[in-house]
């Protein structure tokens, strides 16, 4: 089994390659004027989104993001309000 150094070596190594070969890196937006607060991100993907203090989802900054299930959230939001940044 890999070690915890390994895996964070390989996570550094996956966002410098993603960053050479795109320019940047994938990040998911949620566009809060359209997004109703259902919850449907943060329960497909809490990882990714939570509900912060002042009532409203927000995305949390991470050096990769989970793309399968940030693009299950993306699927399942009921209002697609949820996308990837361009």
């Amino acid at each position: 089994f890999p070690t915890k150094r390994a895996l964070k070596n390989v996570t550094r190594m996956d966002v410098k390659s993603e960053k050479r070969l795109t320019g940047k890196m994938k990040v998911p937006v949620v566009e809060l004027s359209v997004c109703i607060v259902c919850g449907v991100c943060v329960e497909t993907c809490p990882q990714a989104f939570r509900l912060n203090d002042a009532g409203y989802i927000e995305v949390i900054e991470l050096a990769v993001y989970p793309e399968s299930d940030v693009n299950d959230a993306i699927k399942y939001c009921p209002v697609d309000c949820i996308y990837w940044e361009k």
